[in-house]
């Protein structure tokens, strides 16, 4: 009978703890990665239920060769992975606006297409929640454009970033 208790006792605190990973109610910081040469995006992520959460990012270009910006919304589900490391993964869409600088061509001047577009989203990713307000992670965001792109090269995008935010 003693071991059946101490067997009980330490299977509770063993599943106790594979669901004591909260979720920030919010986190705003930096997601850094390489979309399309956006770099940086400003990144807020709201909490919607215990395991699920909301992620919206604003990224900017301001280059020789285009000014542009995009915004995403990413719907997420969150998953205790061992202590304070979670994964998660989910859908999402976004939108946004080129504008490409005039290339001179055969002596003309051309201006390539720009204007609006819209992609659909997916997100899978890992992250660190620090004992302090402090949240790393690393996610894999692959695009597929759907409305403004030429062809499937153009609309197919890889994104692979590292988001470091502060929760509150």
């Amino acid at each position: 009978m003693k071991i059946f208790r101490i067997v009980t006792i330490v299977n509770l605190l063993f599943f106790s703890g594979l669901t004591a990973q909260e979720i920030s109610d919010n986190a705003l910081g930096l997601r850094l990665g390489d979309s399309d040469g956006f770099g940086a995006e400003i990144s807020y992520q709201r909490l919607l239920s215990r395991t699920n959460r909301l992620e919206v990012n604003l990224g900017w270009r301001d280059s020789r060769k285009y000014d542009a910006f995009k915004v995403s919304g990413i719907y997420q589900w969150v998953r205790p992975i061992s202590g304070n490391f979670n994964w998660f993964f989910g859908p999402g869409v976004g939108f946004g606006s080129a504008s490409f600088e005039p290339v001179p061509s055969n002596g003309g001047s051309t201006t390539p297409d720009g204007g609006f577009f819209a992609f659909i989203a997916g997100d899978v990713g890992v992250e660190y929640n620090f004992d302090i307000p402090l949240l790393l992670s690393f996610d894999i965001r692959p695009e597929l454009g759907v409305i403004g792109y030429d062809d499937f090269s153009d609309s197919f995008d890889f994104d692979i970033a590292l988001g470091i935010r502060y929760q509150f």
